[in-house]
């Protein structure tokens, strides 16, 4: 919870007028903290179908075993490892496990969703390693369309309007529904895009505070906008409108213009350890003057950061938005960002733009529907920017109070951020063709995606054995309150181009088959991580659990998480990885694959012609 302590003297900032006369400090995470995010609108577009989704199901133990069961033999080192971990999953699935799953039985009959609390600490909120690289995410933009002014105070004012108008729509419930063609999709995560803040729990547990109300259609709210390290408040809605982009650009040159000198870098401290970030933010807190602040970003409905940097490649344009640059052993972009915050637009000084994405609360299939809607009304030419008025407001900077304690956490988070960015190493690569093509050859893009990571894989670690799974998340939004789900997903010279073309559509079909199985539920991670949630203090944990086959087969590796999708063109791959792993030779792998995978098919294609 929040606990407001007596107003403590200061001296304030460079001429920020203090806006509260208390200070907010975090004590204990609120038990109900996710139901402060109110209701949407009933009877609306946006979120009509929620009432009439089902709930996310327990799978039959017996699937799940038999499931884990198959996925586990590719992962064994040996023959007698894979029969000792199969005699576990039998032992399991005819011992503890059956009162484990009558124990998620009767769990999913009490609540609204059986794996919702649990997936949120387990996953996220007590996850306390930096979200940056780690958990965060983000998006590049499409160039700002040539018919609106090529500046980047015009192309952060037309994101703002855009985004704000997004946001309006979806709080009068007037945006269609996420759907596939078997209906709609569960809308909750929505309700924690705008207006809310993850918050660093000092007692080992984050949570999000929202700020959004009950009935309010989005005529009302500001944003906070950081340049140089300096953050402003800028009113973005007057008398229940939202300002038009002209309105908006004022007051963001407004900032370019008065923000000429680096400011303190406060913002790095949300890079930090979760655990550090804290205890800093206790100590920024503690003065009634910074709370202000604390309280004007955690209240924005989203965050603009104008950087000072300017991308020229596909590298470094994707590092930048990931983590932001170094110079001078200072992480400069991070200094400029508000990590916690779920949407932050990222505007660079030669007009590039993209988003940083907070993951805890909000997959990135929400934030992937925000930037395409915003997009869309920039590059068409009868996109209503508005009509300005007389007056427009002005921005208020928001100047910390820097105590030599918090210069040096700054100093130390430096520090600490700049070890993270220089521990990875990020690959960039395109196919020469795209999902068009992939179609051609009846092919799912997605599976053909995933195939040339196998393959690419394989060919790089030979017949070494395998330390870590693939992961593949599906989506289970189709359930009310549904997030993720994991699917557990030939290069011999000697084998025919028949029978590599035939063992290559067998994988495919598998692939899509448990994709779809886990998409309904049906997967074996999170069934399998309920299952042990509901161990008892006093139980002895079964040797299931403790196998390390099994434990292995859980570990997604870390050293190639592969960020790919498909074009209409093309097939991106953004390979991250830690410095000392081969990220080039996986990426010349990838390559290779995809051209390989690609002649497969157009070679069999044409010999049928």
């Amino acid at each position: 919870m929040i606990s407001r302590l007596s107003k403590q003297s200061f001296r304030a900032a460079r001429g920020f007028t203090p806006m509260s006369t208390s200070s907010i400090k975090l004590t204990s995470r609120p038990a109900d903290w996710k139901a402060t995010a109110p209701d949407p609108l009933p009877g609306t577009l946006t979120f009509a179908s929620q009432s009439s989704l089902p709930k996310l199901p327990v799978m039959d133990l017996e699937k799940t075993m038999e499931q884990l069961t198959h996925s586990l033999k590719p992962m064994a080192w040996s023959a007698a490892e894979y029969e000792t971990a199969e005699k576990k999953i039998m032992d399991f699935a005819q011992g503890k496990g059956l009162e484990l799953q009558r124990r998620l039985r009767e769990r999913s009959e009490n609540t609204k969703h059986w794996l919702e609390n649990w997936w949120d600490d387990g996953g996220y909120q007590g996850y306390r390693d930096s979200v940056v690289v780690n958990v965060s995410y983000y998006y590049g933009f499409d160039g700002h369309p040539k018919h609106l002014p090529q500046t980047p105070a015009a192309r952060a004012a037309g994101i703002a309007r855009a985004a704000m108008i997004f946001r309006q729509k979806l709080k009068r419930g007037l945006i269609k529904p996420d759907g596939t063609k078997d209906g709609a999709l569960c809308m909750d995560t929505y309700r924690w895009m705008f207006d809310c803040c993850r918050v660093p729990g000092p007692e080992g547990l984050d949570w999000s505070v929202t700020y959004a109300k009950a009935g309010d259609l989005g005529d009302s709210g500001h944003l906070v906008v950081f340049r140089k390290n300096r953050a402003w408040k800028v009113d973005v809605t007057q008398d229940g409108r939202i300002l038009s982009t002209e309105e908006i650009e004022k007051q963001i040159q407004h900032i370019y213009d008065n923000t000429t000198g680096e400011y303190p870098g406060v913002g790095v401290l949300t890079a930090s350890n979760r655990d550090i970030w804290a205890k800093d933010y206790n100590n920024l807190a503690s003065s009634s003057h910074n709370s202000s602040i604390l309280h004007a970003i955690q209240s924005a409905a989203f965050v603009i950061c104008l950087d000072s940097s300017a991308p020229t490649n596909e590298v470094h344009y994707s590092r930048a938005l990931w983590h932001g640059d170094i110079e001078n052993d200072k992480a400069v972009g991070l200094r400029n960002r508000w990590v916690d915050k779920p949407v932050q637009f990222i505007v660079f000084d030669n007009n590039h733009a993209g988003l940083m994405g907070e993951h805890s609360v909000m997959d990135g299939t929400p934030t992937v529907r925000l930037c395409d809607e915003v997009l869309e009304m920039l590059h068409d030419p009868a996109f209503d920017h508005g009509s300005a008025l007389s007056s427009t407001p002005t921005p208020t900077p928001l100047d910390w109070e820097i105590t030599p304690q918090i210069s040096e956490a700054i100093s130390q988070a430096d520090k600490a951020a700049k070890e993270l960015i220089q521990s990875q190493e990020l690959g960039f690569l395109l196919t020469s063709y795209g999902k068009a093509e992939i179609k051609t050859f009846g092919v799912s893009p997605d599976s053909w995606a995933q195939m040339i990571v196998q393959l690419a894989y394989r060919r790089l670690n030979g017949s070494k054995p395998r330390i870590g799974a693939t992961y593949e998340a599906a989506t289970t939004r189709k359930f009310y309150k549904g997030r993720t789900e994991a699917i557990r997903s030939m290069d011999d010279p000697a084998v025919s181009i028949e029978q590599r073309k035939k063992l290559f559509n067998a994988a495919a079909k598998k692939h899509i088959s448990l994709a779809k199985s886990a998409g309904l539920g049906q997967g074996v991670d999170r069934h399998l991580f309920g299952l042990k949630k509901l161990l008892r203090a006093d139980e002895e944990v079964p040797a299931l659990f403790t196998d390390p086959l099994y434990m292995r087969a859980c570990y997604w590796s870390s050293h190639f998480p592969v960020y790919g999708w498909g074009e209409v063109n093309r097939l991106q791959y953004t390979i991250t990885s830690r410095k000392e792993m081969p990220n080039a030779r996986f990426c010349e792998e990838i390559l290779k694959a995809a051209d390989d995978l690609y002649m497969l098919h157009a070679g069999q294609k044409k010999s049928s012609l």
